[in-house]
């Protein structure tokens, strides 16, 4: 079939008709697409521009006003030196101590024997870590055993599937932070309403996911199973676990890394953790221990999105999110 190119582009002449009866659709759809583009980015901006007008009109007014002195804390907010920084994460003394807590590192360190301490800071981000730890554990463990109820290809469309799936529904519905926010007023501050509250979400998360990978799976070794007097347990166990346990191992690693996110932002509201030492830090103008904290926090959150990388494949490898063909 000859075809005729000017300027490198691919022009009707010497185009059979079939051939040119699909570049006219394609020229049809790519114009097509580039209307849904323009509304979808006036309808965009249309909801940005309401959005800053009720900004604005919930402050008073002041919104837009204030909007130029954006920055103007971090202007002021800034150590008065930059080894201040690493004084404050490591709880070494500092030549600007006055006796305030601003910059008596020293009284925060947390003895372990009477020569050994771990910074401050540090401690709190081992309770967040395993918040996040312990979390991850329950909500992958309850999550495991509610996904196989909620799969059709296992339980059928019945009470049962419809009971799980709504209880997961409503787990998940809640941001963690209110569901802290909740228990924090009933428990009192401390980790174990975060514990509570990462596990809750977790549950509602992971479960949805994983009887997705459940309803993915292939069918044909349920199948054997069944023709050969195998119980219900026995299936799930021998059928459907091998196949979709890579894909829990990734999906709950993942999770993982989303926790400890989670650990830090309930610990402002009274989850205990690195969280709250960082809202009092910033709280009390406390510079340098503010900016401590952020740079242990950066530094945590890539080691750990690192490590569970690398174990995912180490654990894993290629088979994450291979999915049988066999529910339909």
């Amino acid at each position: 079939m000859a075809t005729t190119l000017q300027q490198g582009t691919l022009t009707p002449e010497g185009l059979s008709a079939s051939s040119r009866t699909v570049m006219r659709h394609y020229q049809q759809q790519l114009a097509t697409r580039r209307v849904y583009t323009v509304i979808s980015l006036v309808v965009f901006l249309v909801i940005l521009a309401a959005s800053l007008s009720f900004a604005n009109e919930a402050n008073s007014g002041k919104f837009f006003e204030r909007l130029p002195y954006f920055f103007d804390f971090l202007k002021t907010f800034v150590p008065d030196s930059p080894l201040e920084i690493f004084r404050a994460m490591f709880d070494l003394p500092s030549p600007y101590d006055n006796g305030s807590m601003k910059y008596n590192y020293v009284a925060d360190r947390v003895y372990v024997t009477d020569s050994f301490y771990i910074p401050h800071f540090i401690y709190q981000l081992i309770i967040t870590l395993n918040i996040a730890l312990v979390s991850t554990i329950i909500g992958t463990s309850f999550a495991f055993v509610l996904c196989f109820f909620a799969s059709t290809n296992l339980v059928g469309a019945g009470l049962v599937r419809f009971v799980v799936r709504r209880v997961m529904e409503v787990l998940r519905a809640f941001p963690e932070i209110v569901v802290a926010g909740l228990l924090t007023a009933i428990l009192s501050i401390g980790p174990i309403a975060a514990i509570i509250a990462i596990s809750v979400h977790t549950i509602g998360a992971l479960g949805k996911l994983f009887f997705e990978v459940v309803e993915n799976a292939d069918m044909k070794p349920d199948e054997g199973l069944r023709a050969a007097g195998a119980n219900w347990l026995e299936r799930v166990r021998f059928a459907i676990v091998p196949q979709v346990l890579p894909n829990f191992v990734s999906y709950a690693l993942l999770r993982a890394e989303i926790n400890v996110r989670a650990s830090t932002i309930i610990g402002a509201v009274g989850g205990g953790g690195i969280g709250e030492v960082f809202r009092l830090s910033i709280g009390n103008d406390h510079a340098s221990k503010t900016y401590a904290i952020i740079m242990l926090l950066l530094i945590t959150i890539i080691a750990v999105d690192q490590f569970s990388s690398w174990l995912r494949r180490r654990l894993i490898g290629h088979q994450s999110f291979e999915f049988g063909r066999g529910a339909a």
